[in-house]
Order: C-alpha cells, then sequence, then structure tokens
C-alpha cells in the first residue's frame, strides 16, 4: 500500500457518510432503515457509486438469502414444530434445570446456523415460556443462555447471521480494487466457517453450564404460562380481580361518553368489553361511544367495582350473561409480548396504533426496563424490548402477531396453524440446506427454491410469506451494502488502513494486528449493528491485510464474526428480545456478556488462524 496516500474529496465524503451513520445510529433521531436510505441516495448523488449500480444491493445474494431464511422459518413456526420440540426437551431432560439449559441452548444454536438469529429467538421465546410453566424455572436463567447460544450458533454456516451473509458480496467488491498481482479473493463455501462455529457454541454452552449461571444469579421467576397466568399479572402488574358486566341506566353519566372517555376517569377499572345493540365484542375502540343499555366488560377488584357501579349508576352482575362466551380462557386472555427492534411499533403511541380497532386488542401495561407503567399508557411511545400487557381473543392475537410486530411470549391456544403440513416443512427445509451444502447451485438460489416450496406444499400462502419477511433488515443491508462498496473504490478503507498500521505499527504480529481489527469491529457493531460494522470494517481489515503482508480473507472473516460479539447491549437484537420477558437489567449483561465477549474473540482469533 502506498505509505502516502492522500485524503481526497471522494474519500471524506464517504468517511463524512460513516461518521452520519454511525451518530445516526447511536443518537436514533431517525429510524435504522431511513437512515441507510438516506446515505444511499446521497452515495448516488455524489456519484461515489455510479447510478448503474447503486439499487444492486437490493437483489444481493445477502438480501435475497435473509428474505428466503426468514420464509423457512416462518413455514416451521406456521406449523407447530417448535412446540414439539418443547415436548421433547421437557422429556429428555426430565426436568432436571441444566440439563434442560444444555439442550435447549444447544437446539436454539444448532437451528440459528441455517437461519436469522432473531428469527429463531422469535420461535424460541413461546418454547422457552412453555418450559418455564412446565418445569417452574425462571425465564431469567433460561433465556440468556438460549440467546448467546443462537448469536454465537450463527457463525455455523455463511447463511447464520447478516454479517456473514453479506460477507462474500464484499469480497467480490473488493476484488474491483485489489493491487495488481494480488490473488482474487474466493467466495467462501457455505459451511466455511464451521470450525469457528463450532467451537463458539461450545464456549457459550460450556460458559453458561460453568461460570455464566452463577454471575446471573437466582433472579426472580418473571415467566407466564397459562397454568399460572393470573397469579403471575397480579404479581407483576398488579393486574388482579375477576370479571364483571355493568349495565348503563339511562341516569349514568357515561352515557354518551366514548370509550376512551371513561377509560380515563380517575379509579376506572379494566374495560375489556363492550355490549352496544347486539353486538358484542373485546378491546372495543376507544371511539366507540356508550349508550343507555349498553354493558361494560369490565375487570379488577370487586369492592372497586361495586364502588365505580355506584359513583356512575351502573347495575352491577356478577355473572356474566353477555359475556361469558369471550371470557373463555381458551377463546381470550392475557398475554405477554415483546417489542422487536425491527418493529413498525417502535416511536408510536397506543392511540396512534389503534389496537383495538385495528386487532381486537387491549393494551393493558407497559413494563420498560423493569418499570410498570399502567397509568397514561395511550400516549407513550413504545421502544424496542418494551413488554407489552395484552388482553385479546387468541385468534386476533396470533393474526396480529403475524406482522413481527411484536414477539408473543406467552403461551397461548393459537389457531391457524397447519400442523398437517408438519413433515413437508421439515422437509422442504432439509432439502434446502442439503440444496445449499451440495453447491450444485449458488446458496441464494437454493433457499428461495425451499421458500417457493413452502409455499407450494402449502405450507405458507404468499401473503404469509410477505408478513414473515422482516423488511427492515432487508433495506437496511441494501442500502448500506453501497457503502461498502463506496470506502473500497474511494481509497477511504485503504487510507483508515493506513492510519492504523502508522499507529500500531507494521511491525507488530499479525494477530495483534487481528486483534484490534476485531475489537473495532466489536464497538462499531454495539454502536451502528451488525451489519453496519460489516459494511464499514470489512474493506478496512482487508486493506490493512495487504499492507501487513496478512491474509485478508482470515481478516475480513475475523470481522464479519466480531460483528456479532455482542452481550453487552440491547442493540443486539437477539438481546433486545429477551431483557423484557425475564427482567434483565443493563449490569445483568455487563457481568455476564463482558467476560464471553473477550472469550468469543480469543476463540474466534485462535480458530481462524489454524484455519488459515
Amino acid at each position: 500500500m502506498d505509505t502516502s496516500l492522500a485524503l481526497t474529496r471522494d474519500m471524506m465524503l464517504v468517511l463524512g457518510l460513516v461518521g452520519f451513520t454511525i451518530a445516526m445510529f447511536m443518537f436514533e433521531r431517525i429510524r435504522a432503515d431511513a437512515t441507510a436510505l438516506v446515505v444511499l441516495v446521497a452515495l448516488g448523488l455524489t456519484g461515489l457509486v455510479p447510478a448503474n449500480q447503486l439499487f444492486d444491493g437490493f437483489s444481493g445474494n445477502a438480501v435475497i438469502a435473509v428474505i428466503a431464511t426468514m420464509i423457512l422459518g416462518a413455514g416451521l413456526d406456521r406449523t407447530g414444530a417448535l412446540n414439539r420440540v418443547a415436548v421433547w426437551l421437557l422429556r429428555v431432560s426430565h426436568g432436571m434445570e441444566e440439563r434442560l439449559i444444555l439442550l435447549t441452548s444447544g437446539l436454539a444454536g444448532l437451528m440459528s446456523g441455517f437461519m436469522q438469529n432473531p428469527s429463531v429467538m422469535a420461535l424460541f421465546l413461546p418454547v422457552a415460556s412453555r418450559l418455564s410453566g412446565r418445569t417452574g424455572l425462571s425465564l431469567s436463567r433460561l433465556l440468556l443462555p438460549v440467546a448467546a447460544a443462537i448469536v454465537m450458533g450463527g457463525g455455523l454456516t455463511m447463511i447464520g447471521n447478516s454479517p456473514l451473509m453479506l460477507l462474500n458480496d464484499l469480497l467480490v467488491a473488493a476484488n474491483r480494487n485489489l493491487p495488481s498481482g494480488v490473488a482474487t479473493l474466493q467466495p467462501l463455501e457455505m459451511f466455511a466457517p464451521l470450525p469457528v462455529g463450532l467451537a463458539l457454541l461450545l464456549l457459550g454452552l460450556g460458559y453458561w453450564r460453568w461460570l455464566g449461571q452463577r454471575w446471573l444469579g437466582q433472579a426472580e421467576d418473571k415467566g407466564v404460562a397459562p397454568s399460572r397466568t393470573q397469579s403471575y399479572f397480579a404479581r407483576a402488574y398488579g393486574i388482579e380481580g375477576d370479571v364483571y358486566e355493568l349495565t348503563v341506566t339511562a341516569e349514568s353519566p357515561l352515557v354518551g361518553m366514548s370509550v376512551g372517555e371513561a377509560e380515563a376517569q380517575r379509579d376506572a377499572p379494566l374495560l375489556l368489553a363492550l355490549l352496544s345493540g347486539n353486538e358484542a365484542r373485546l378491546a372495543p375502540p376507544a371511539d366507540q361511544m356508550i349508550w343507555v343499555g349498553s354493558v361494560l366488560g369490565v375487570m379488577g377488584p370487586r369492592d372497586a367495582i361495586q364502588d365505580y357501579a355506584q359513583k356512575n349508576l351502573l347495575r352491577l352482575s356478577a355473572r356474566l350473561r353477555h359475556f361469558a362466551d369471550l371470557f373463555n380462557p381458551s377463546r381470550s386472555g392475557i398475554s405477554e409480548a415483546v417489542i422487536p427492534p425491527t418493529s413498525a411499533f417502535i416511536g408510536k403511541a397506543q392511540f396512534q396504533l389503534q389496537l383495538r380497532k385495528r386487532f381486537g386488542i387491549s393494551l393493558l401495561a407497559i413494563n420498560r426496563d423493569n418499570q410498570v407503567w399502567r397509568e397514561d399508557i395511550r400516549r407513550m411511545p413504545l421502544k424496542a424490548g418494551d413488554m407489552l400487557v395484552f388482553h385479546s381473543i387468541w385468534t386476533d392475537l396470533a393474526q396480529a402477531s403475524e406482522s413481527r410486530d411484536f414477539v408473543v411470549v406467552t403461551d397461548y391456544p393459537k389457531g391457524e396453524h397447519r400442523p398437517q403440513k408438519l413433515w413437508w416443512a421439515v422437509g422442504v427445509f432439509v432439502a434446502a440446506m442439503a440444496l445449499a451444502l451440495s453447491t450444485l447451485v449458488p446458496v441464494p438460489i437454493a433457499l428461495m427454491a425451499g421458500a417457493a416450496c413452502m409455499m407450494l406444499a402449502g405450507v405458507l400462502n404468499m401473503d404469509e410469506a410477505y408478513a414473515a419477511v422482516s423488511w427492515k433488515t432487508v433495506f437496511l443491508m441494501a442500502c448500506l451494502i453501497p457503502l461498502g462498496w463506496a470506502m473500497d473504490s474511494t481509497g477511504a478503507a485503504a487510507w483508515l488502513a493506513q492510519q492504523v498500521l502508522e499507529r500500531i505499527g507494521s511491525d507488530v504480529p499479525i494477530w495483534v494486528l487481528e486483534a484490534a481489527i476485531g475489537l473495532l469491529a466489536t464497538a462499531f457493531a454495539l454502536v451502528i449493528g451488525n451489519v453496519g460494522a460489516t459494511v464499514v470494517v470489512v474493506p478496512m481489515a482487508i486493506n490493512v491485510a495487504l499492507a501487513a503482508e496478512g491474509n485478508p480473507m482470515a481478516f475480513a472473516l475475523i470481522v464479519a464474526l466480531s460483528a456479532s460479539n455482542n452481550f453487552l447491549s440491547v442493540s443486539n437484537p437477539v438481546l433486545a428480545m429477551v431483557t423484557g420477558p425475564a427482567g434483565y437489567r443493563s449490569r445483568d449483561l455487563w457481568r455476564t456478556g463482558a467476560p464471553l465477549t473477550l472469550a468469543y474473540l480469543a476463540v474466534v482469533l485462535l480458530v481462524v488462524n489454524l484455519m488459515f
């Protein structure tokens, strides 16, 4: 590399866009996918990426593979395959805590090698809830080991996580700017990172078996299952009491009020149902009016309901004459759901989402950072990791959850599943993976063939396949890929590599440079996520390797693996999904995650150097 490499205008523009991306991801002034789209447009307007290549990221192998794996995972979920997994885990573990955690974590880690990490976590949240409910094992002792195994198992294959999916596209792009005489970088095969992934998965299982659980401690059980729903919600959220019917009389001040206005009254109980005319429904919309003869289905302690009825001139009936069918536990009930980082609900309040009108769901409480909010939640903007408490009909909840804007943690009776298609789903999934492994066709084609077969076999319909895809993730990847190309083509990556070598020194051992690059990728991932860290650091790592006469493939693979080395922050989507259900705090993540982060990097450096 030319040690006199000068900083050009194009380099400064690219580095400025990198800085803008980091700042926006850190402070969240605009959404991450919107930030990526702004960066993509800026690359086109400034000419840093040619117009005929600007949108190639949307058809890139990485993006297609991500879409296909999401659809394949939805097919397994639709057939109830994971419910059978829960039964099997209970049987083979014989109720022993250590064995149950080990088996559940190991299975989740293996599955994460073939599916996107957040998708695997979404599948395993209800499984963990069922296991917790059947055994009494605290979710707080189960979910973090499972989440860590999913992150580590993502290194088993090139489709296990987004950074590894992106890596081959970045390697191909780097070939355009390699110095003369340097061998072309070849894309890695499907199971190229398998030795590293196995070592990491074994590290994670061993860590949680002997060390991690001690540091996590015996936390309070925050799990919820149908067998203990009522006592759990009373203890965790103060939601207690029974359901009563209140008939509105002609003298009642509620006449002419909307449901929203009635709920806003001081000491108003939970208003869960409304009979108006001949129509009875759960989760009545806030703008629905209350008239003489309307019947309210409310929940609360009997004394409080009696006081409310007397104050508002309502007739109290302890017997459910109108709502008995609606409140049947097999048909409806209370549930918990967590907001994932890809949710469209983030930043929006209940009144904007219109959960009752659109989905038939009542929001009863929000648990954020172990603080429960029950008052004034109608205008409270939602955040990633929030735990929401719903009351709904189970089939309405199942239908609403298909959007993936929230992940239901409670194990509840689900409708619209196709258990009769179980073996079709499993067969298609295994065949797609076998085809990808065979190298007869490129991996994205093999995976998309599996997704198409899921629909041809009737496991999913086309609308369900669309709903299974996290389009936020797709846009984030597709829009940031050209930023990596610009890093390479403008020489910004080479300039950064030069600065790194000048400060560290070119005479240090190669493994020191690899460790520095790995730590940099890990630090970037904490701030801008694993996709952003991969796009920014891989081009620089390749240039550092060329300048130091190291192996650019090894450096690039270390970056892709290190970009997932995040056990400290909810910027990792997998951790964001478990902090709410299990009640983890930041100090829990740091206490257990810091040693694991260092051990992860050490294993990556050791095994990658043995491989290359």
